[in-house]
C-alpha cells in the first residue's frame, strides 16, 4: 500500500473499530452498528485504493510507458510550448476510482521542468481539466528525448502527490507519486514517436507501452 494511505486506514480503522465496540459490546445501539459497518466498508475500500502493485517495466529499447494506470480517453497533436516548444503527440488517460492511483515516470532519464500548478477541480474527463485544473507538471530528458506529463486533479481528487523535483534522476517505471480518489494524467511525447496505444485502451503504469521513440528529437 502507498504510504499516502496510512493515515487515512489508521482513522478509519480506529473509528469502526470504536463503533464495532460501542455497538455490539457496550450501548447495543443499533445506529452505532451502522457506522461500524459504513466504518469497515470504508476502510478495506482505502486499503484498495491505496494499493501499490510491483509492475514489470517492459525491456523494449526507446519505450514509453504509461504513466498511470487507466483508459485512454484523447489522443490527439498539440502544441506543447512548455517544455517540448512545438508540435507534439498528447494522450490522455482517465483513472477512475477503482483504478491503481500510483503513477511512474514514463522514461529514464532528468527531471528538467516542474511546476505544480493551482487550478479549478473540473471533471477530469472532460478536454478543459488539461489546462485549468490543479496539477503538477514534470518534464524529463533522457539526453535524446524529452517528454513532458502531468497529474491533473478531478472532481473528487483534490490531492495530487509528487515526489519528483527538477535535478532528480529517475528510472522508467519508477514510483514518483499518487493523485487521490480518480483523476488524469496526460503525457506529450515528440510527434516521430511510434503510438502503441488507441483511445480506449485500458493502460497500466510502468508497463503498458505509450509509444516508442524512433530516434528523432
Amino acid at each position: 500500500m502507498h504510504r499516502e494511505g496510512y493515515g487515512l486506514v489508521f482513522a478509519f480503522t480506529v473509528c469502526s473499530l470504536a463503533a464495532t465496540l460501542g455497538g455490539w459490546f457496550w450501548l447495543n445501539d443499533g445506529l452505532l452498528k451502522g457506522i461500524a459497518i459504513f466504518g469497515w466498508i470504508l476502510t478495506l475500500f482505502t486499503v484498495y485504493f491505496f494499493r501499490d502493485p510491483d509492475r514489470t517495466v517492459p525491456a523494449v529499447a526507446n519505450a514509453i510507458v504509461s504513466p498511470a494506470d487507466g483508459v485512454v480517453i484523447e489522443i490527439a497533436t498539440v502544441d506543447e510550448p512548455i517544455f517540448l516548444k512545438g508540435q507534439a503527440l498528447k494522450v490522455s488517460i482517465f483513472m477512475n476510482v477503482f483504478n491503481v492511483h500510483v503513477n511512474r515516470t514514463p522514461i529514464s532519464g532528468v527531471v528538467r521542468y516542474f511546476e505544480y500548478r493551482k487550478g479549478r477541480f473540473l471533471r477530469a474527463n472532460l478536454d478543459e481539466a488539461s489546462t485549468e485544473n490543479e496539477q503538477a507538471i514534470i518534464g524529463i530528458d533522457d539526453g535524446q528525448h524529452k517528454v513532458l506529463f502531468k497529474q491533473i486533479a478531478g472532481l473528487i481528487a483534490r490531492r495530487v502527490v509528487c515526489e519528483l523535483r527538477e535535478g532528480h534522476k529517475v528510472n522508467k517505471g519508477e514510483r514518483m507519486g499518487i493523485i487521490k480518489f480518480g483523476s488524469r494524467v496526460d503525457i506529450f511525447m515528440p510527434v516521430a514517436v511510434e503510438l502503441h496505444v488507441e483511445l480506449k485502451d485500458k493502460v497500466k503504469s510502468g508497463e503498458s507501452i505509450i509509444g516508442v521513440f524512433k530516434n528523432v528529437l
